[in-house]
């Protein structure tokens, strides 16, 4: 199943790391993505700038001893070479070979990129990856909660040829040109979408091919009751909707937080104050399929909900330990929070700490339990590595590694309701998960 909005799922911040997306994510069920950021400005280009120059060297004392000879044995590690010497060796050997042997055409581009990809994944760290200099625009955009393109969510999900527009971001150009939930989405400027041909594109190439420069203009082909037509729409920037709120009855102020991205701290305070104005005596905030997001964002929300004491723990790759603090002053409402096994990072965290002050009963299923902070460093072609550079754990010095957070009330729900929620169509009165929080609530 694939799902993603014509954006994309950010650097020198402490990332509590998520997944790009939520479970069903095309994230659906798993990729890593930009998550729980702890960014950490400091000490960290020491460090990178050591390595650097320590590679520099190794290499050129590389092409010093082997010079330019080719398809020679590597130097074993029994022969004094060093590990990194090996590498360095495979990796020239391998460029030799291609370059003589392969018959076919290179693009050193794709090599470079699948060359840093595959050293990155074999750090055998789930939430570290690499971000080609093609995504990394996408991937900055989608930590600011903003993107350039028409407004629209797609889903390859159920459909045999081209994809389904899943939601429709009110005021956008997607919205004005008339698009509506449930329309296919077959061709982006008459090239076809997932329609077998040899020339069709995935979603991914559709999303790419969809977002543009501010201002200029993309013709999709459209099927709407069966009826097909081209619409050409001129490309905004798309502020997407990370919280929402509404008063539900017994004075329940719903608050639905979906990561913990740029202005997730401000815009949940908001909510929330706006909730309290209209009634609401409680508050019922959803972290279900939400990703994680950045610390700061994390914590500014919890020190505004909770009493002085810690609110996160966490431990850099020097050794160094920090830990942020909330003041006096706080909340004093009834609170509950659901979460599923797709919520991560800042998501478990923020539950975490809701829960072990009793400020909060925690209903749904276990999260997945994440427990590295990564940070997002960048390479001269415009690239960037995004690796694991800590650890944290909950204000009371719990790891949430393997294990995440279980719920006060576990209540779990069906694959076909889980799908349904994901894309926003379960109904509230058949969602057990949020009924089941709404009775502890009103109890």
């Amino acid at each position: 199943m694939d799902h993603n909005e014509f954006q994309t799922e950010n650097p020198g911040e402490e990332q509590i790391e998520s997944r790009s997306a939520p479970i069903p994510q095309t994230n659906p069920c798993g990729q890593p993505v930009p998550q729980l950021r702890t960014v950490v400005k400091t000490r960290i280009w020491p460090v990178v700038l050591c390595s650097a120059a320590a590679a520099l060297i190794t290499f050129w004392g590389c092409w010093l001893y082997f010079g330019l000879r080719s398809r020679t044995p590597a130097p074993s590690a029994d022969s004094g070479g060093s590990q990194q010497a090996l590498w360095e060796r495979k990796l020239d050997q391998i460029k030799e070979y291609v370059d003589e042997y392969f018959i076919g055409d290179v693009d050193e581009g794709k090599l470079a990129d699948a060359a840093a990809a595959g050293m990155i994944e074999g750090l055998g760290d789930e939430w570290s990856y690499y971000i080609s200099a093609d995504d990394y625009a996408a991937y900055q955009e989608s930590v600011t909660n903003s993107y350039v393109g028409i407004g629209v969510t797609i889903s390859a999900e159920n459909v045999e040829q081209g994809i389904e527009i899943v939601d429709v971001t009110p005021d956008s150009p997607a919205y004005h040109a008339g698009l509506e939930i449930g329309d296919i989405v077959t061709a982006v400027e008459g090239v076809p979408i997932l329609d077998g041909s040899e020339n069709a594109i995935d979603l991914n190439e559709t999303r790419n091919r969809v977002r543009g420069k501010e201002g200029t203009e993309v013709t999709i082909t459209v099927v709407h009751d069966g009826v097909s037509r081209d619409v050409t729409i001129t490309r905004a920037t798309i502020k997407t909707v990370n919280v929402s709120w509404e008063l539900l009855d017994n004075g329940v102020g719903y608050i639905h937080i979906r990561n913990f991205e740029q202005d997730a701290a401000r815009d949940s305070i908001a909510a929330i104050e706006a909730a309290r104005a209209q009634g609401a005596k409680s508050l019922l905030f959803d972290v279900r399929y939400n990703p994680g997001g950045y610390k700061h964002e994390l914590v500014e929300l919890l020190d505004y909900l909770l009493p002085a004491g810690p609110l996160f723990r966490s431990v850099d790759y020097s050794g160094r330990e920090s830990v942020d603090e909330s003041d006096p002053e706080h909340l004093e409402l009834p609170m509950a929070v659901l979460v599923n096994y797709d919520s991560y990072s800042a998501a478990e965290f923020f539950a975490a700490a809701l829960q072990e002050y009793g400020a909060a009963d925690v209903v749904g299923e276990q999260t997945y339990g994440k427990g590295r902070f990564q940070t997002a460093l960048n390479l001269d072609d415009g690239s960037a590595i995004n690796i694991s550079i800590g650890q944290y754990t909950t204000p009371m010095g719990v790891s949430l590694v393997g294990k995440g957070i279980t719920p006060d009330y576990e209540v779990e729900l069906t694959e076909e309701e889980k799908m349904d929620l994901y894309y926003s169509r379960l109904p509230m009165e058949q969602d057990a998960q949020l009924q089941k929080a709404l009775e502890v609530l009103t109890k």
